[in-house]
């Protein structure tokens, strides 16, 4: 087993320590962090508190559940003691009475008014008591000095508790409040992100958001190469693993564990005893993911368009195509799926979030569904064929130059539109596609596209993008005369800061390793793993 799961995510580490330090120098900012369920959230909060300490700091995490307001007042009430006693040299017990006692001679303020609390819930008057929850955050520093940090997980299962006014209450404790800080977490992104910009969006006690994303490619072989510790493995399979995880921790670490456990280099065996076994892990995961959407009067269309876009079928068009659906009709089902995180929209394109369940959706489950036998042999070994195909072309890509990629995936545009960070762009029909060489003294190579409507010029950079690689291409674009629609630098690593300003003036598309990544994934190609 891992004696630390957690890894990487220092930058959003670093943050979380300098807002919590900040607060007791007059500067509130609250947080709120939004990721993917398993992305690492909890595990990043974890480590902040374990490695955190201020005898000023009183920090009160609790994962929020559907309960009754009556249990997570209590909850709240008990955490928020435990935490306060907690450097107090009291021998602590779990208990609520308890606690009340032991704190009352420290702050007896709070307490009252913790015993008014509790009696209005036994006497069920419960309109404004998480008002006045919340006020005993201001109330233990105005009596100790101490601050607050509130963390709340899933914190959007607050709905659920039965709060009267819910977000107009809250918002008034976030603007007034001076000496609490809210740290809130949720794995529903969507939702999530419609809290605060339409509930929570205030001038005075608004939001950071930290989005925890899967790890990058650097920090994907970082991590296999840590979890291995030596463990000799084939530098093409690390690169496999990269990619077919998309760099989501919990993969990664299922597959080094195994990589360990069994003293295996076999990558087939060990994703077919995660993904195909019944008794797998991911398997399993995955199979209890589909009840929520069978349990609905319209997972028959969810199943039908997720499985659509696991199998490559991922333009809007296409699928409105296929399942002889209007638009209208097709949006509402989309919109659904967009809300429940399961998929994300990009210009015409449908993407599912998690990369992993996709190949399980169309290798496992729907194999398993359109078999016409029960022969689970035979299931088998079409799913090692899968396996063995996936890895053999993702092999076979690695072979190739990134220009060659670059030429094979420009091919693949048909007009479509999408985003890519800020940046909208429609992918042109390319009727040439050809290499470039450029005069520059940093970079040497590109393509040039000509479709019936537009020009682009490309260029690709081996290493650090600078702001003198931009004046340089802007004047080897000087020598086309007809007006570029286009012009676009690859680089293959970062972006220097001065060189993303001047781009922009000059009005040229930068994209780094991870936006190619993104075109490759949209189009189903294999990523480049550098």
């Amino acid at each position: 087993m891992l004696k630390d799961k957690f890894f990487d995510r220092e930058n959003h580490l670093e943050i979380l320590k300098k807002r919590i330090s900040d607060l007791k120098y007059g500067y509130r900012q609250n947080i709120a962090i939004i990721g993917d369920e398993l992305i690492g959230k909890t595990s990043l909060i974890f480590k902040l508190i374990n490695q955190f300490y201020d005898n000023y700091i009183i920090i009160l995490y609790l994962e929020i559940r559907s309960e009754t307001i009556s249990t997570f007042v209590k909850r709240f009430i008990g955490v928020l003691l435990y935490n306060f006693l907690i450097n107090s040299d009291t021998s602590l017990k779990e208990d609520l009475d308890f606690l009340i006692k032991k704190s009352e001679k420290y702050i007896p303020k709070t307490t009252e008014k913790i015993r008014l609390i509790l009696n209005a819930l036994e006497r069920r008057k419960t309109e404004d008591i998480f008002s006045e929850l919340l006020s005993l955050c201001e109330l233990i520093h105005e009596e100790s000095g101490k601050f607050c940090i509130i963390i709340w997980d899933e914190f959007h299962n607050l709905e659920s508790i039965g709060i009267k006014n819910l977000y107009r209450e809250w918002s008034k404790l976030l603007i007034s409040q001076k000496n609490t800080l809210y740290i809130i977490i949720s794995s529903q992104k969507f939702k999530a992100q419609l809290i605060l910009s339409k509930h929570l969006s205030l001038l005075f006690g608004n939001f950071q958001i930290i989005s925890v994303e899967p790890f990058d490619i650097k920090t994907s072989e970082e991590f296999i190469e840590n979890r291995l510790n030596g463990f000799n493995l084939d530098l093409g399979l690390r690169n496999f693993i990269v990619h077919f995880t998309g760099g989501w921790p919990l993969y990664l670490e299922l597959i080094t564990e195994a990589v360990l456990k069994t003293k295996e280099t076999n990558l087939v065996d060990i994703l077919e005893n995660l993904l195909f076994e019944p008794l797998g892990i991911l398997n399993q995961r995955f199979s209890s993911y589909l009840k929520r959407l069978l349990d609905n009067p319209y997972h028959h269309d969810y199943m039908m368009i997720l499985y659509l876009i696991a199998s490559g079928h991922n333009k809007i068009k296409d699928i409105s195509r296929i399942l002889h659906k209007q638009n209208k009709q097709l949006s509402l089902i989309i919109n659904r799926l967009l809300e429940l995180d399961i998929i994300t929209k990009n210009g015409d394109f449908l993407k599912i979030n998690d990369r992993v369940f996709s190949f399980w959706l169309r290798f496992v489950y729907q194999a398993k569904q359109h078999s016409l036998t029960f022969d689970a042999k035979n299931q088998r070994d079409l799913f090692r064929n899968y396996i063995e195909t996936l890895i053999k072309e993702f092999l076979f890509n690695s072979q190739k130059s990134v220009t060659e990629r670059l030429i094979e995936l420009l091919h693949l545009f048909e007009n479509e539109r999408l985003q890519i960070g800020r940046k909208k762009l429609k992918l042109s029909h390319f009727r040439e596609i050809k290499p470039l060489e450029f005069n520059c003294r940093n970079f040497k190579n590109g393509l040039i596209c000509r479709s019936n409507e537009s020009l682009w010029i490309l260029a690709l950079k081996q290493d650090l993008l600078t702001e003198d690689d931009i004046v340089e291409f802007v004047n080897e674009c000087k020598r086309y005369r007809r007006k570029l629609d286009k012009k676009i630098i690859i680089t293959l690593q970062d972006i220097d800061t001065n060189a993303q300003l001047r781009a922009l003036e000059e009005k040229i598309l930068t994209l780094n390793l991870e936006n190619l990544n993104q075109l490759f994934d949209i189009f189903y190609k294999p990523r480049i793993i550098i």
